[in-house]
């Protein structure tokens, strides 16, 4: 008896820890914003865009893109899906003098991520021949008018889409769900948390010590 309740005590609290592990890997439900992402070529590969459009100055043959999302932040934004070749976007727009082309790409997105009772567009790409200073910006106006923009210069809406709203706070749970996880900005870890894991293998430990304290008492 004296043994049994040596060692109660250690698995008690191994699981305890159980408990409290399993009880807090609910997720929380995620909050995001819905907005357009700018997006940057760089090596083949979207690279999450360090200036805005209005500010960043493509240089000629640089593909460009932007996407329509639910995104909890820059990490977690979904890159811009179709054609990002700059050789086949611009293949029709014939090089000029004084001018620059840029290529764009430009995806408006799933149903899941639309606002209540829109429609995103089929994504699309398109060559902007403009001055060799315009901004992204210009070179977006160029084919993908009308654009709207927020007070703060947030880029709202491309080509009218989506009709109202600029950057709005949403739920992040659900939006481009299965999409996401080819698509990320940096790759996502679907597996178990480190928590989890640590919190698992420290009641593994607790439970192993009991045991072997429970074995060697009887021997």
């Amino acid at each position: 008896m004296i043994r049994r309740r040596t060692s109660a005590p250690v698995l008690a609290l191994a699981l305890a820890l159980l408990f409290l592990v399993l009880g807090g890997t609910s997720p929380a439900q995620a909050v995001g914003y819905r907005y357009w992402s700018f997006w940057e070529l760089t090596g083949g590969k979207w690279a999450y865009a360090t200036q805005g459009p209005s500010t960043a100055r493509p240089s000629d043959g640089d593909v460009v893109g932007f996407r329509f999302a639910v995104s909890e932040d820059s990490k977690d934004a979904v890159r811009p899906r179709g054609d990002k070749d700059f050789a086949s976007i611009c293949a029709g727009t014939a090089a000029q003098s004084g001018r620059k082309r840029v290529a764009l790409v430009v995806d408006f997105g799933v149903p899941a991520d639309a606002p209540s009772g829109e429609t995103p567009p089929a994504p699309r790409t398109a060559c902007a021949r403009v001055a060799p200073d315009a901004t992204t910006a210009e070179a977006l106006a160029s084919v993908a008018k009308p654009l709207r923009y927020g007070s703060d210069a947030l880029l709202c809406a491309i080509s009218d889409y989506p009709r109202t709203g600029c950057g709005e706070q949403v739920s992040a749970k659900g939006g481009s769900g299965s999409a996401r996880s080819e698509d990320r900005s940096e790759p996502s870890d679907d597996g178990p948390s480190v928590g989890l894991l640590a919190g698992a293998g420290a009641v593994a430990v607790l439970a192993g010590a009991a045991v072997w304290q429970a074995r060697r008492r009887r021997g």
